[in-house]
């Protein structure tokens, strides 16, 4: 155990704090979205310019701002945020593709951040957002040009899964959603619609039509504890046909056992590279929290006694890269 924990305490220096030097390069660029605000995204790559410890919101990670891209032909992985997130709260997963080889654009979901949750209950911006994502990143992006367009992954974590089960092909039956807040009027998702009832009214009525957006370009996904997976069912899955790899935690308490993650694994019409992660509650698929973050929000970087977060951080990313690795060839 000893050794393990100080591998993987490397491994977290390595990647959001000090080491691995010249090969990881970060800009963070807005990305205009038609007549709404411009999307705000953090891209990761592979480079040879020098590193430096640089700050980004309660973080440290070690890349060369603005280097230059190097490689071509690079993988493309886009990633989906939690609910009241933002696109770095998967920075060690992000720096762990980087170094693999991998470009990787986070988006933060515009009206569902930590600092703006007047669009939370609109998830249909969602997968939205990752299809314009992934249009700006192979057709406008300065660098487009070292992206392999036929190589492209997405990571969703909590309502980011839900967005990427979408993007992927998933279609929601959001009229189902009432019964379930009847039934179990304390949990979160129901929380949500609770603190947005004139705007969750409206998407509940439109949800007989709704049309979600979908992205064939996606070629494997990595989905971890995914909101609203009772929506889904067989039916809503039945165009999933890429691989899959589902995470859940044993010990969730925000999306509780079995009507989430257990409810996409049941459903999918291939079985999934599935991952069960014993002790884990729901916030410990986010970056293992520096003092910084965990002053300013507990909540979400307290885990249980005995479970150590930077140690599965550590099994977490090496076996998100060997998917991507394996399935985006």
């Amino acid at each position: 155990m000893y050794i393990r924990a100080l591998l993987a305490a490397l491994f977290l220096l390595i990647g959001v704090g000090a080491a691995r030097a010249g090969d990881v390069g970060f800009t963070e660029i807005r990305i205009a979205n038609g007549a709404d605000k411009p999307l705000v995204v953090g891209i990761w790559y592979p480079t040879h310019d020098k590193t430096a410890p640089t700050p980004l919101s309660a973080f440290v990670q070690d890349v060369a701002p603005g280097g230059a891209v190097a490689g071509d032909h690079l993988p493309l992985v886009v990633m989906s945020h939690g609910n009241g997130g933002w696109y770095g709260e998967h920075i060690d997963t992000a720096l762990a593709l980087a170094h693999a080889g991998f470009v990787v654009a986070a988006v933060s979901h515009t009206g569902d951040t930590f600092d703006d949750q007047s669009r939370a209950t609109r998830m249909v911006d969602r997968p939205a957002h990752i299809k314009r994502l992934i249009d700006s990143m192979t057709g406008e992006w300065a660098e487009r040009a070292h992206i392999d367009q036929g190589r492209i992954g997405a990571f969703g974590f909590s309502s980011g899964g839900f967005t990427t089960l979408v993007a992927i092909g998933g279609n929601p039956d959001f009229r189902l959603i009432p019964d379930h807040c009847r039934q179990h009027p304390d949990y979160y998702d129901c929380g949500i619609l609770k603190a947005h009832p004139q705007s969750a009214d409206a998407i509940l009525a439109a949800a007989p039509t709704m049309v979600w957006p979908h992205d064939s370009r996606i070629r494997a996904a990595v989905v971890a504890a995914p909101a609203l997976g009772f929506t889904f069912g067989r039916e809503g899955l039945k165009d999933i046909h890429i691989p899959v790899q589902l995470w859940r935690a044993e010990n969730d308490h925000v999306l509780p056992h079995p009507l989430y993650a257990e409810a996409v694994r049941v459903n999918l019409p291939s079985p999934p590279e599935f991952h069960l992660v014993p002790g884990a509650d729901h916030f410990d698929f986010l970056a293992p929290c520096t003092e910084r973050l965990a002053a300013a929000a507990p909540a979400i970087c307290r885990s249980a006694p005995g479970f150590d977060r930077t140690a599965f951080h550590a099994d977490f990313d090496a076996a998100v890269v060997a998917f991507f690795e394996r399935t985006l060839g």
